[in-house]
């Protein structure tokens, strides 16, 4: 029986100081165009559609493999696999809610043990990457993944926590019973419900222990 859901950004949370399109960007040779990209999506004058379409032309002619074995360089914090397990031991279902590339998000799954991952998705045609998004995925829809997510398991949002660090993490805080802004902007610490930071995931584990025992009405 699950009894809430944790839901875990990527890009600025497990993937500190940078995120997984950048650090794909660096190998695939546009690194450039992605870090001005999001720089302006951080800054609210850029779509988060119109960064995938800039980051997917770079990935013409990859092939999933070789993207796969990019991402066992990908730099991460510490703790994501015993904070997995603390939530599996709390009867809580530990979910990527992420605008990160559905390849990392399955990658991350793969690895860790989380129960799914939202994300954009690339077209792949003939086993090779053609540079073009098959499906969008934005903070709306990351807020609506992780709805979903919880009907389908029968909890309320108010029985879910949310751990995220930036602008897209916003209306998905809005939703859940537990917002946690980690190693945060300042918009997403005024939007959540407590703050933490470091290089370790398991900061926010006092945090959610205090939450899951506290008295929690339903909405």
């Amino acid at each position: 029986m699950v009894r809430g859901v944790v839901f875990f950004d990527v890009d600025g949370t497990l993937v500190p100081h940078t995120s997984s399109g950048q650090h794909l960007a660096e190998s695939l040779g546009h690194a450039g165009v992605v870090r001005e990209a999001e720089a302006r999506y951080a800054a609210g004058t850029l779509s988060n559609q119109e960064v995938s379409v800039l980051d997917a032309r770079g990935w013409v002619t990859r092939t999933p493999a070789e993207v796969r074995g990019l991402l066992d360089s990908l730099p991460l914090v510490d703790g994501i696999a015993e904070t997995v397990d603390w939530c599996r031991q709390q009867d809580l279902a530990p979910v990527l809610a992420t605008l990160a590339w559905d390849a990392v998000g399955v990658y991350l799954c793969g690895r860790f043990g989380f129960d799914r991952a939202s994300g954009p998705r690339l077209e792949v045609i003939g086993g090779r990457y053609t540079g073009e998004v098959a499906e969008h995925f934005d903070e709306l829809d990351k807020r609506d993944f992780a709805v979903g997510v919880a009907a389908e398991l029968g909890v309320d949002p108010a029985q879910c926590a949310a751990i995220g660090d930036s602008r897209s993490d916003l209306p998905l805080f809005a939703e859940v019973g537990m917002a946690i802004a980690f190693n945060a902007s300042p918009p997403a610490r005024t939007a959540a419900h407590a703050a933490t930071d470091g290089t370790d995931l398991r900061a926010v584990l006092p945090l959610l222990t205090t939450w899951l025992n506290a008295p929690r009405p339903s909405r």
